[in-house]
């Protein structure tokens, strides 16, 4: 049997380089306008996807793309910002003014590229008129904190902004709009993603009131007030503003999971993609993974050993305790303790971009030997647990998976290795 944990690290590593800028940015370069070209973009891949995008065009442009701190590119034409994430900045905010403005006035002979990536909703934080950023900084705290899927967080976001949910397109028009994504979120909704700055916005001022009451998260007057007048909508599919805007979906979760996939059957081992696009309680979903783990180890069902169970998706993370959460890390621990030293059980879980939660850390690996390693440390793995404090556990166990800022996301990437 080849190394269990050089394997699922060699799957992870596939899984990051497939969905890299290098590979899908040229293959998706628009023709050349007849006046200006203005780059813009959002999220942690953007400024590789600039950087990627400036050493394929022929011809002059210009712009500007905002990324996480650390995850900057050397451009040459296309400015790159670097702002805070998950929870917005002032760079960020001034980024989103100067990217709106940048692409007002425009003719139909000017085209404007958007590279949007993960990351993007919280690097593009520009507050409606009348709500200030401190007080939309506030509730984006809250939701991140509430267990709240990304699709309900990137409602509620469009609508406290000036420029998401396809508001960034409107205000190029005419100008031909062509937006390139590398997505992270379930099911590749590509509005979604950096929530739309360039896309039509199907969810409305009502369903943005119902997530805030769903959770019961407290808001500001002023953005209980905007989100009741609810007299600027977002642009819907068929606004006349966004019919010369196209969308292009260039790296996927999918992608990545059958890069991994291929590794594993390069070394004899039989793949079973369980899904891209895995939703719920990071431990919840451990507990459940471990069923199905060991049902494979015991019943060769739903795959016959050796074989590895390969999911993705962006699993949550309600933060109870006073840990920082983390959803792969979360997701591991449920899993190791759920197995219990179960033989020839092996498990990794990464985010894609290199960042998992609130930590600069991709995720971890777990062993049949975790949990036995962990008590001769003195560690009790149920107590960290409930105390979202998965992090740490890894890290005294030396058992974290660290890649620094990978420059792309797709999401999380978990692969549960049988032999």
């Amino acid at each position: 049997m080849t190394d269990a944990r050089g394997l699922l690290r060699a799957m992870f590593d596939a899984a990051v380089a497939a969905a890299l800028p290098e590979k899908s940015v040229p293959r998706f370069l628009p023709q050349p306008p007849k006046g200006r070209t203005i780059v813009v973009g959002a999220g942690k891949a953007s400024a590789a996807m600039a950087r990627v995008f400036e050493d394929h065009w022929q011809g002059p442009l210009e712009g500007l793309v905002v990324t996480r701190y650390g995850h900057g590119a050397k451009t040459r034409q296309i400015r790159v910002v670097e702002a805070s994430h998950p929870v917005p900045d002032a760079a960020g905010a001034a980024a989103a003014a100067e990217m709106l403005a940048c692409v007002q006035g425009l003719t139909a002979d000017d085209l404007v590229i958007a590279l949007v990536s993960g990351g993007g909703s919280a690097l593009l934080s520009l507050a409606a008129e009348g709500i200030t950023a401190e007080e939309k900084r506030a509730v984006n705290r809250a939701l991140l904190a509430s267990g709240a899927p990304i699709h309900e967080m990137n409602c509620l976001r469009k609508h406290l902004s000036r420029i998401k949910g396809g508001r960034l397109a409107a205000a190029a028009f005419p100008a031909r709009v062509e937006t390139l994504v590398i997505s992270d979120v379930p099911g590749d909704d590509v509005s979604a993603v950096g929530s739309g700055p360039t896309v039509a916005d199907p969810t409305t001022f009502a369903e943005a009131r119902a997530i805030i009451a769903k959770y019961g998260i407290a808001v500001p007057d002023s953005v209980r007030r905007h989100l009741e007048r609810a007299a600027d909508e977002t642009p819907k599919p068929g606004d006349p503003r966004l019919a010369r805007a196209t969308t292009h979906l260039i790296a996927s979760p999918q992608t990545s999971l059958e890069a991994g996939a291929a590794v594993a059957r390069a070394h004899g081992i039989a793949p079973l993609i369980l899904g891209d696009a895995l939703e719920g309680e990071a431990r919840e979903m451990g507990f459940m993974m471990a069923g199905m783990a060991r049902q494979a180890r015991n019943f060769a069902q739903p795959a016959r050993p050796p074989c590895v169970l390969i999911s993705g998706g962006e699993t949550t993370v309600t933060v109870k305790g006073t840990g920082v959460g983390g959803r792969n890390v979360e997701f591991l621990l449920a899993l190791a303790l759920k197995l219990n030293g179960a033989d020839g059980i092996h498990a990794l879980a990464a985010d894609t971009d290199g960042i998992d939660g609130a930590r600069e850390v991709a995720g971890a690996l777990i062993t049949p030997d975790t949990l036995a390693r962990a008590r001769a440390l003195g560690l009790d793995a149920w107590a960290m647990l409930g105390n979202n404090d998965a992090h740490s556990f890894f890290e005294k166990l030396g058992d974290q998976v660290v890649t620094g800022p990978t420059l792309t996301n797709v999401n999380d990437f978990r692969a549960i290795l049988i032999e």
